[in-house]
């Protein structure tokens, strides 16, 4: 099997390369880069699985790159950066980021953070219940777990992974709540089971996409307050 492969962009030489030693002694193929701009030019030739984005870059910093990015990709990104305000990683989620890490971390935490990311991103069809709907239905929503697709009417949907795994596990539970804890602890894992604010973020993201795509204003996924989320059953007309 192919290494996976991770893009570390920072503009500091030094962690730079202390990341990407560590990441390469335990198998991954690595690149680096020193800006946004070093990033673009290596992307579709080293055609990554993860990258690690530094926010604090000069030009263009990390939050631009990965609006950027994402205009066109949804490869896994955590942040990776000094900047532990809590608005910072709430926009940093807002535009995409899969996780968030601050600097310093120890080996074991980066390691167990992109263990989870790339799992979630690479899960397959012989990961999922075969008992399980391979679609699911619900008015002008199709979420195809089989291809890790969601349609509406001919169209197709575009979630980042993570989003398609939260939706995933809401289209599996149609018309019940979902506790916060068992989202987070299944899609970003359990040690991510009280930090309600990659949740709050990755609803709110899958919200606007479905409003923007939408032909109706109908709310599929519902708040319980204190308790989860719902995604409800709504009839095709």
């Amino acid at each position: 099997m192919k290494n996976q492969r991770i893009c570390v962009v920072d503009d500091e030489m030094k962690i730079l390369r202390f990341v990407s030693a560590n990441l390469k002694s335990i198998g991954y193929d690595v690149t680096t880069a020193s800006s946004g701009a070093e990033l673009f030019e290596k992307f579709d030739l080293f055609s990554p699985d993860l990258i690690l984005l530094d926010i604090m870059m000069p030009g263009q910093d990390g939050f631009y790159v990965l609006e950027k990015l994402r205009k066109f990709s949804d490869v896994p990104v955590i942040m990776l950066t000094a900047r532990s305000n809590p608005k910072d990683k709430v926009q940093g989620l807002n535009i995409g980021a899969d996780d968030y890490l601050t600097k310093p971390f120890s080996l074991d935490e980066l390691f167990a953070r992109v263990n989870a990311v790339l799992r979630r991103s690479q899960a397959s069809q012989s990961e999922l219940n075969t008992n399980q709907k391979s679609v699911v239905r619900t008015g002008e929503l199709a979420i195809d777990m089989g291809s890790s697709r969601c349609w509406i009417h001919d169209k197709e949907f575009k979630l980042t992974h993570t989003e398609f795994s939260v939706m995933e596990m809401l289209a599996l539970n149609l018309d019940k709540v979902v506790p916060h804890e068992t989202i987070l602890s299944e899609v970003w894992g359990p040690q991510y089971r009280d930090d309600i604010d990659y949740l709050r973020v990755g609803i709110a993201r899958i919200r606007r996409k479905l409003k923007d795509a939408l032909s109706t204003k109908e709310e599929y996924i519902v708040t319980y307050p204190g308790l989860g989320y719902m995604l409800r059953s709504i009839p095709i007309e």
